[in-house]
């Protein structure tokens, strides 16, 4: 064979084999990837409640486009891969395929698109129960912050729930949403009591679900509340809207604490190389705003609005940065040679 002729062949095996690894670089994102979808779309939340409607768009767009991504992925592992999904679905970031589910559907529901956020929220209550199954199952003595995701996932049910069932009128789904409220508070407890407290000084980003946790509870706990107003889903008892209402406020008053804390050990213990559970990071951020802005509403707190807005902009802030070091890091990934171990130089 001319030399010319082996270079060109050789050339396009290198290039074919070269394309076939960033397709499995890009495949082989970790579950954890599933908190960008979930940061994105709680910033989209919050924005939109600050009335930002095009901004709020723009981030809608891109948590939908990232979360078509990764479900392709999860559905490639189940069906070509099925000993890496068994492993995958062993861990807590696995259930950042629901919360980050449960969350877009909120946003979409907030838009008015009501048959969509339905069949997320089928799609989320059916990934719950095997998936929290196997995280739990799992459990090592000491859990890593992704461990707070079993709330997490639980509380992000309740409130596209709660939101469904105030657009709708759908009270009957209040019901249930109460019942996973409770379950998701206790979930919290019994995280915290296994909780690694040296992840506030070594966690790479997911730590920050310790806050994002109680934030997310805040939020389901002021959807609840707010059925209770006289234009909302359901009519709660007095004494149940009391005692709802309490419970949100105090759940919103531990996030608070808990996010002065993470800065404190941010400040610290820094930790400024990229790592993609620092989305993990930038949904308590967010989510703290946006609970403060739900429950100013729900609770008539009206300083916790001003609170929410101060609140967001950080958060988009580190949303950016994130943003920017996940896409250099998929770009030095893409930019790496791999040469193929069988393929020796032509000669």
């Amino acid at each position: 064979m001319p030399r010319d002729a082996a270079d060109s062949r050789a050339r396009r095996r290198t290039g074919r084999m070269n394309r076939a690894d960033r397709l499995n670089r890009a495949d082989g994102l970790p579950p954890a990837a599933g908190a960008a979808v979930m940061a994105t779309a709680v910033l989209s939340v919050g924005l939109h409640l600050l009335g930002v409607e095009w901004a709020s768009l723009a981030l809608l767009v891109v948590a939908l486009l990232v979360w078509l991504f990764l479900a392709a992925v999860f559905a490639r592992h189940l069906l070509t891969e099925r000993d890496r999904w068994r492993r995958e679905i062993d861990t807590p970031p696995a259930l950042t395929a629901v919360a980050a589910t449960a969350v877009l559907g909120t946003r979409l529901s907030l838009l008015g698109h009501q048959p969509v956020s339905i069949a997320l929220l089928c799609l989320s209550a059916l990934l719950w129960p095997p998936l929290m199954s196997h995280v739990i199952r799992h459990w090592q003595s000491k859990v890593p912050g992704a461990a707070y995701l079993v709330c997490v996932a639980t509380q992000a049910i309740v409130v596209l729930a709660a939101t469904v069932a105030t657009a709708d009128r759908q009270a009957w789904l209040m019901w249930p949403a109460l019942a996973l409220f409770v379950i998701g508070l206790v979930l919290y407890g019994v995280v915290l009591f296994r909780f690694d407290f040296r992840q506030l000084a070594t966690g790479r980003g997911d730590h920050w679900i310790i806050a994002g946790a109680m934030a997310i509870s805040a939020l389901a706990g002021s959807k609840l509340v707010a059925a209770a107003v006289p234009d909302g889903a359901l009519r709660w008892a007095t004494p149940a809207h009391d005692a709802l209402r309490i419970v949100t406020l105090v759940a919103l008053g531990i996030a608070f604490a808990w996010y002065a804390v993470l800065v404190v050990c941010e400040l610290r213990w820094p930790r400024l190389h990229h790592d993609v559970r620092r989305w993990a990071t930038v949904f308590p951020l967010g989510m703290t705003g946006v609970a403060s802005l739900s429950t100013a509403t729900a609770a008539d707190v009206p300083a916790l609005w001003t609170c929410g807005k101060v609140l967001l902009w950080p958060a988009l802030a580190v949303w950016a940065v994130v943003a920017v070091g996940a896409f250099r890091s998929a770009r030095d990934d893409a930019r790496t040679p791999t040469v193929p171990a069988d393929l020796s130089p032509p000669r």
